[in-house]
């Protein structure tokens, strides 16, 4: 079985167990955004979440190391400033699939998120942040000295 599809089939599986455990509507696992997750580009994973163009903006703020020992497990939080915030998306520039994450917050949640990314090689992060139906963007370079997809 070839890497793609045991991620496929491992995502998949994830996404079942967190409708049936009610995380997450049937319809919400149905609506899942296949082709975000596969784009290959900032501008790709932006046009697959309905975005023409994201500003830069400095009320994001990427929380990373600036030289990850092991890319099999970099620690990444994204905190906005931005009023309203709706989406927060995290993507590794030179990954095989650009988006790692995605969070869609709702109005009383707090525009902070935090997770664990792979990393194969040094690569920009970016932050994409839907604030108030605007697409914003910042950028951080993550040095990896142990490869973890497959390096």
């Amino acid at each position: 079985m070839n890497l793609k599809r045991r991620e496929a089939l491992r995502l998949t599986a994830v996404i079942g167990l967190m409708a049936a455990t009610g995380l997450i509507s049937q319809a919400e696992a149905a609506e899942w955004n296949k082709a975000a997750f596969d784009g290959k580009t900032l501008d790709d994973v932006l046009k697959s979440l309905g975005g023409s163009s994201a500003d830069k903006s400095g009320g994001i703020t990427i929380n990373a190391p600036d030289i990850a020992e092991n890319g099999a497990v970099v620690p990444v939080g994204v905190t906005t400033t931005l009023p309203k915030t709706q989406q927060i998306a995290i993507l590794v520039e030179k990954n095989p699939s650009a988006m790692a994450a995605q969070f869609l917050l709702t109005a009383d949640s707090e525009p902070f998120v935090a997770t664990r990314v792979k990393m194969g090689q040094t690569s920009n992060v970016h932050a994409l942040v839907k604030a108030d139906g605007k697409w914003f963007v910042t950028t951080k370079e993550v040095k990896v000295t142990l490869g973890g997809c497959g390096g």
